[in-house]
């Protein structure tokens, strides 16, 4: 009997097979170049880029950042969970083998109707050990199947996970640049108040002394109440972003170091590669890829119900009324069986969920296009908010430039009788506001250049953040 079921089983092992389709990745219409044209400079987005900004504060926020932010915990611990689900599929095409050991004592009635004869012992006591097994026989390769979801749900919840550490990154980086940058417009703001109020002094005393009139008086005062009123503005715009950026942090809302000033940060080189590029690197892509593996898994899945289940279960143990005589040859139990299940009428219950099945798989493809679409438009984007913007700036540079020396020409046409001093109110508020939009776009420019490598991803993910996890290593394996 024994040598039967080892043929059994062997047979079975042999003539098993996998139902439903294999993955294959789609064919993808992808672009063979971007829009905007940008140098070659993959490597880059494979590094940490933000040591490009050359500003030591900004790195050491980041990687406080991927050590403390509660938003990549946690993905961090949502990996670790769909690792120990795959290990749960996974131990499915392996026996199952459980031992067990009871002792019993026993008392019955010696007053009942039915009660035991004399000579027979009332009192019993029994001992027994077992060990028992068993094996589904994963014929048609549900388990297989199941185990290959499983899997792929597992990389997709690490691709999640890389994904927030980019977005992290890029959260983080762009908070400081933009924080960097609301400390410019303070000190501009600032510096112009104190210029004004300096203004506003000589022009009271001139006023005081009758040589100009309370018009052109209240002209310089509204020029130095607009800038007191400016600052009030940029300083609650600092506080909310320094809470913004401490909770990045995975800290309490508090004040933030501050580095290198907006004009003094590096601005990065700019992150290009072929278009198909994005098919390996973007974590959301990944992921929606690895969505499409476990959906087609789960076609075989569903068909596999169609056809008969093998089940094997064995037990082998010792029963006996003394310990003494418990591993006997005379005291062993055992028994073995080979159950098979086969559907015979369902009421479409099991085309239902391959239909099912496959609808889920057509979802995923759709999804897994569409990312791959967005992911394309995005870098377009940002390769061409980096490439405009750089042009506004160096535009707005000159503009900035040419608004000084007209604020100088006014204020020496004006103390000389030449004009009035409408003309220089004018060229202070050009100036005044031309200042803190070239900050602005300052800002803008860095923020693109970030934009751009989100947009691009990387494999600099992977060892900003190592605490991922994964099936023995396996995560991200191919």
């Amino acid at each position: 009997m024994r040598s039967f079921i080892t043929i059994l089983m062997l047979m079975v092992l042999g003539t098993g097979c996998t139902l439903g389709p294999d993955y294959a990745r789609p064919d993808l219409d992808v672009p063979s170049a971007w829009r905007v044209d940008a140098g070659e400079a993959r490597a880059l987005a494979d590094t940490a880029w933000w040591g490009q900004f050359g500003d030591p504060v900004l790195d050491g926020l980041i990687d406080t950042a991927l050590r403390e932010n509660k938003d990549l915990l946690i993905a961090a611990r949502r990996v670790e969970e769909f690792e120990a689900r795959y290990g749960i599929v996974r131990a499915d095409l392996f026996p199952q083998v459980g031992a067990g050991a009871s002792y019993t004592r026993e008392q019955v009635t010696r007053e009942a109707e039915n009660k035991p004869a004399p000579g027979f012992a009332t009192l019993t006591e029994t001992y027994s050990t077992s060990l028992n097994a068993a094996w589904e026989i994963d014929l048609w390769g549900r388990i297989r199947r199941s185990a290959e979801a499983a899997r792929a749900q597992l990389l997709a919840t690490e691709e999640a996970r890389r994904g927030v550490v980019l977005s992290l990154v890029g959260g983080v980086a762009s908070a400081y640049v933009n924080l960097r940058g609301l400390d410019r417009q303070l000190e501009i703001a600032r510096e112009t108040a104190r210029s004004r109020e300096e203004s506003y002094r000589i022009f009271q005393e001139r006023y005081d002394g009758g040589v100009i009139s309370l018009l052109e008086l209240t002209q310089n005062k509204s020029q130095y109440d607009e800038a007191l009123a400016s600052i009030p503005p940029i300083e609650k715009a600092i506080a909310q972003q320094e809470n913004g950026l401490s909770v990045l942090l995975g800290r309490n809302p508090g004040p933030i170091p501050r580095g290198r000033a907006i004009g003094e940060l590096t601005l990065p080189a700019v992150a290009a590669g072929l278009p198909s590029d994005l098919l390996e690197r973007r974590p959301d892509v990944r992921q929606a890829e690895q969505a499409l593996v476990a959906a087609n898994a789960q076609i075989g899945v569903a068909k596999a119900a169609y056809f008969p289940a093998i089940s094997l279960t064995g037990l082998f143990g010792f029963a006996s009324e003394d310990l003494t005589d418990l591993f006997l040859s005379s005291a062993q139990v055992w028994n073995y069986s080979a159950p098979l299940t086969a559907p015979i009428f369902t009421a479409g219950k099991i085309s239902g969920g391959v239909r099912a099945a496959e609808a889920a798989q057509g979802q995923a493809l759709a999804g897994y296009m569409q990312a791959v679409q967005n992911a394309f438009r995005e870098v377009n984007d940002a390769l061409a908010d980096q490439q405009q913007t750089g042009r506004q700036l160096a535009a707005q540079e000159l503009q900035v430039g040419s608004l000084r020396q007209y604020d100088e020409i006014a204020r020496l046409r004006y103390d000389e009788g030449y004009s009035d001093f409408l003309t220089v109110l004018d060229a202070e508020r050009s100036l005044f506001n031309a200042e803190l939009s070239f900050t602005r776009t300052q800002v803008a420019l860095h923020q693109a250049m970030i934009g751009l490598y989100k947009a691009m991803g990387g494999g600099w993910m992977q060892d900003a953040a190592p605490g991922a996890v994964g099936p023995r290593g396996q995560v991200g394996a191919e």
